[in-house]
């Protein structure tokens, strides 16, 4: 208990005589930090350059309790600040207006921070919710929140790899894609083929009757007189 009061001295001693000067609307941010106890976070924002932040941003602070558990070396202050900022003045009634799954950006280029909103009381960025809302208002380009732990390092995103469709048939010659075709209506069924019956073979042999004919003439001529002899033998 004595050196978290000791520890108090120091930071209040440090904001007091240490601080560079800043403009007016972190000044007022910074006494609104210290009278909701968050100590710590205001000793990282006097660590840091005086013009590395000047307005215009959200500040989401871990508790004095979470940053003294928390591993930080003094050259990876500024990162620490960056992650834990948004680039402009958002109260939670701002947040609530995001979605789950947004992406909202952080003042460290390509690091976001993903939304899960399910209400002022469950509202998360990354791995973290804010459970102290709307500590810095006084000014007009500083807002401030009080979250639940350390925004994690490994939330930086890359850009996702989204092949595009494969379209084998619709592609030209210099690899400019075409708007695709309308399929083909199907085919009809074809329709259903008329058996034709094959004649029975002919024998090669055999001529067939034709009318008229001389042969035929003449045999029955002479089958006639043969029949005309025979009954004149008989009688």
């Amino acid at each position: 208990m004595g050196l978290f009061i000791l520890l108090m001295v120091f930071i209040s001693s440090a904001t007091a005589i240490d601080t560079p000067p800043r403009n007016q609307d972190m000044t007022t941010a910074i006494e609104e930090m210290q009278r909701a106890n968050y100590f710590t976070f205001v000793m990282l924002i006097n660590m840091a350059p005086s013009n590395l932040i000047h307005g215009n941003v959200t500040f989401l602070m871990p508790n004095d309790r979470t940053l003294s558990k928390a591993l930080m070396p003094e050259n990876t202050v500024v990162d620490f600040l960056l992650r834990h900022s948004i680039p402009s003045p958002l109260l939670m009634e701002h947040l609530l207006h995001f979605p789950t799954g947004s992406l909202i950006p952080t003042s460290r280029p390509g690091f976001v921070l993903q939304v899960s909103n399910d209400g002022r009381s469950r509202f998360f960025l990354n791995n973290v919710r804010i459970i102290s809302p709307n500590i810095c208002t006084r000014g007009s380009s500083i807002r401030c929140h009080g979250i639940d732990g350390v925004i994690q390092a490994t939330s930086i995103m890359p850009l996702p790899n989204i092949a595009p469709p494969a379209c084998p048939n619709n592609s030209t010659q210099g690899g400019a894609p075409v708007a695709s075709t309308a399929p083909f209506p199907p085919s009809p069924e074809p329709l259903a083929q008329v058996p034709v019956m094959a004649p029975p073979p002919v024998d090669s042999n055999i001529s067939p009757p034709k009318s008229h004919s001389p042969r035929i003439c003449n045999t029955g001529v002479f089958d006639l007189i043969m029949a005309f002899f025979m009954q004149l033998f008989f009688i």
